[in-house]
C-alpha cells in the first residue's frame, strides 16, 4: 500500500491551469525557482502486543525515537493504551504533525481502525490518522509491496497480498484461538512440558529445570499458580527464550516445541501462498524471530525444502516499515 502523493503545488498548478504564452513574469519567476516543499512531518506507531515503539519523521530522516508500554487495547486497558500513547508522543516532542501510521494487531474492522484512531487524535489533533494491521508493517520493512508477512512475535500472524490486490491470511486470531509458533505459545508450552513432568514423576528435563529456574518456582504447584495468577502474556511469552536456551543444551522436548511451531509456521505460509499464488517475498519479523537465530535457521531451512528461497528476516523494527508506505523509500 502506498499512500497518495501531497497535494499538487503551486508550480505544477501553473503549469496546467495556463498556456504558456499566458504567463505573467511572476508566473515565469515562479517556474524558475519554486518555493521548497515542506518535508513530511510524520510519526510512525508499532503497537505490538508487549510494546509500542514510535518514530518521527522529518521528511526521510529519523529525528527521534521512543519506546513504551503497548496501547493495544487487546492487551491492555483503555486507559493503560491511552498512557503509553501520551508518554510516546511526548518522547517524540511537540513539533507539529501532519501525518500518523500506525501498525497494530487486532486491527480486523472498521471499528477497530475508528477505536485506536480516536485514541491517537488525542494526541495529534491536527494531523491524518492512518490505520493498518501490523502485518503490513513487516512486509513494508522488508521493501515489498507483494509477499507474505509473517509475524512471530508475542503473538502470531500470517499475511500475504498478491500484484492483483487480492489479500489472504492466516491466523492472528489471539492467544485463546491460536497463536501458534509466537513467545506466548513457547512459554506455554514449556509449562505443559513440565507440568506434565510432574505428573508423570519424571526426572526434571533440562527445559524444566532452566523454566523453573526463570520463574522462581520449585514445585508443580507455585508454577500453576504463577500461571493463572498475575502475570501478563507478555511474561509467558518472554519465556519462550527458555525454550531456545534447552535446545541449544541439547534437551529433546524443547526440540519438539520448535518442530511443531516450525511445521505450524511453514504450513500456514503454504496456505497463503497457495491461495495468492506467490512464492515470495517472505518477510518475517517480531521478537521472537528476530532474536533467535535457532529458530531463523529452521524456518530458513524447511521454507526452503517448500519452496520459497526470497526469505527475509527483518534486521530493524517494522514501524521503520511506514517510511515506505508513506513513500519515503523506494522499492526493491
Amino acid at each position: 500500500m502506498i499512500f497518495p502523493a501531497p497535494a499538487m503545488n503551486k508550480c505544477a498548478k501553473i503549469r496546467r491551469n495556463k498556456d504558456i504564452h499566458d504567463l505573467t513574469v511572476d508566473d515565469c519567476m515562479e517556474l524558475r525557482h519554486p518555493a521548497p516543499v515542506a518535508p513530511l512531518r510524520l510519526v510512525a506507531l508499532d503497537i505490538g502486543g508487549t510494546k509500542t515503539h514510535a518514530v518521527r519523521y522529518l521528511g526521510d530522516q529519523v529525528v527521534a525515537e521512543a519506546r513504551t508500554g503497548s496501547a493495544n487495547v487487546q492487551n491492555v486497558s483503555v486507559e493503560q493504551a491511552q498512557q503509553a500513547l501520551r508518554e510516546a508522543f511526548t518522547a517524540l516532542g511537540d513539533e507539529p504533525v501532519d501525518l500518523v501510521i500506525a501498525g497494530s494487531g487486532g486491527i480486523d474492522t472498521d471499528a477497530d481502525e475508528l477505536a485506536l484512531s480516536g485514541l491517537i487524535e488525542r494526541f495529534a489533533p491536527k494531523a491524518e490518522v492512518r490505520i493498518v494491521h501490523d502485518t503490513r508493517l513487516i512486509l513494508a520493512a522488508g521493501y515489498a509491496q507483494t509477499g507474505i508477512a509473517v509475524i512471530l512475535g508475542t503473538g502470531s500472524a500470517i499475511w500475504g497480498v498478491n500484484s492483483f490486490e487480492r489479500t489472504a491470511r492466516y491466523g492472528g486470531w489471539g492467544y485463546l484461538l491460536g497463536d501458534e509458533g509466537a513467545g506466548y505459545w513457547f512459554g506455554r508450552e514449556a509449562v505443559r512440558h513440565a507440568l506434565d513432568e510432574f505428573n508423570r514423576g519424571q526426572q526434571r528435563s533440562v527445559l524444566t529445570s532452566l523454566l523453573l529456574e526463570h520463574c522462581g518456582c520449585e514445585h508443580r504447584e507455585e508454577l500453576i499458580a504463577l500461571f493463572h495468577g498475575q502475570t501478563t502474556r507478555e511474561y509467558w511469552a518472554q519465556c519462550a527464550s527458555v525454550v531456545f536456551d534447552a535446545i541449544t543444551a541439547g534437551d529433546a522436548a524443547a526440540e519438539e516445541i520448535l518442530d511443531r511451531a516450525a511445521t505450524y509456521v511453514v504450513a500456514s505460509i503454504s496456505e497463503v501462498a497457495k491461495q495468492l499464488e506467490l512464492t515470495g517475498p517472505i518477510v518475517l519479523g517480531g521478537g521472537v524471530i528476530e532474536h533467535q537465530r535457532i529458530y531463523q535457521q529452521r524456518l530458513r531451512a524447511e521454507l526452503g525444502s517448500a519452496g520459497f528461497h526470497d526469505l527475509r528476516f527483518l534486521d530493524q523494527s517494522p514501524v521503520y516499515g511506514v517510511a515506505f508506505l508513506a513513500g519515503l523509500v523506494g522499492n526493491t
